[in-house]
């Protein structure tokens, strides 16, 4: 019976809310990340979006001011990830803020005496557990229409919600029933720490160094190089790549 009261709601969302097909196909054409998408997702995509963008709120602020256009973009990036997988799994909050630039984040911090210091960290993105998804628009512009291998803001701090799911962020969001926690656990950390020991010998690496910053960051940076950049995470990380597919349950081409 919930399933179908489910079902019965998304319809009545899905008819009483429709996006704008001129919106819409503006952006389908024009976003490098829809590309490779065939008509049967793409379809999916915009039913998904429509449902976040009915139950999220978008707040701009510092005097940025949001549209439908804009709303969409963030929507689409967004939405990409659960396209297999359920509008419900960004349940649980609603508001994504959106900032012109980049952001000044404060952190108080404690050292080993237990004196306590005030941090000021510059950030073009946050994910705050059960609360919301704060994001720079100049980021996410650049990575919507100039995409750079393995960077998309948008799918980074979605990406975090998904892994705080279970509580947190720390790399382990909640795994299908088809998944071994084990695998998961061997296979990102193995790759987490050749990372590390690539930057502490000065060696290049294939995807962002950020990564290397705690399994958390190592779990949304690889999810963006997996939709932004599959092919460099499956030649450099295949154990992973396998894994994100599982989890995704999809397996994106090359953008």
């Amino acid at each position: 019976m919930f399933k179908l009261m489910t079902k019965i709601k998304t319809y009545f969302i899905l008819r009483k809310n429709p996006i704008s097909p001129v919106i819409w196909g503006k952006l389908a054409n024009s976003l490098p990340i829809c590309r490779n998408l065939d008509h049967k997702d793409l379809y999916k995509l915009k039913k998904l979006v429509t449902l976040f963008i009915y139950e999220k709120t978008f707040t701009g602020v510092k005097g940025f001011e949001l549209d439908n256009e804009k709303e969409m973009i963030v929507a689409i990036q967004a939405c990409l990830p659960i396209l297999n997988l359920d509008i419900s799994y960004y349940d649980g909050w609603i508001e994504i803020v959106v900032y012109p630039d980049a952001f000044v984040i404060y952190r108080n911090s404690t050292d080993t005496n237990g004196l306590v210091s005030e941090d000021t960290i510059t950030a073009t993105g946050e994910a705050w557990s059960r609360g919301p998804v704060i994001l720079a628009w100049t980021d996410v512009e650049r990575d919507s229409f100039s995409p750079r291998a393995g960077h998309n803001v948008t799918i980074h701090e979605f990406s975090h919600k998904l892994d705080m799911l279970n509580g947190r962020a720390n790399g382990m969001p909640p795994l299908h029933p088809n998944m071994r926690r084990s695998v998961w656990t061997q296979s990102l950390s193995e790759a987490y720490d050749i990372l590390v020991k690539k930057i502490r010998n000065h060696e290049p690496t294939a995807i962002n160094e950020y990564a290397a910053t705690n399994p958390a960051e190592f779990f949304a940076v690889a999810s963006e190089t997996f939709f932004t950049a599959p092919s460099i995470l499956k030649q450099n990380c295949p154990e992973v790549y396998k894994q994100l597919v599982l989890f995704y349950k999809q397996e994106p081409r090359g953008i």
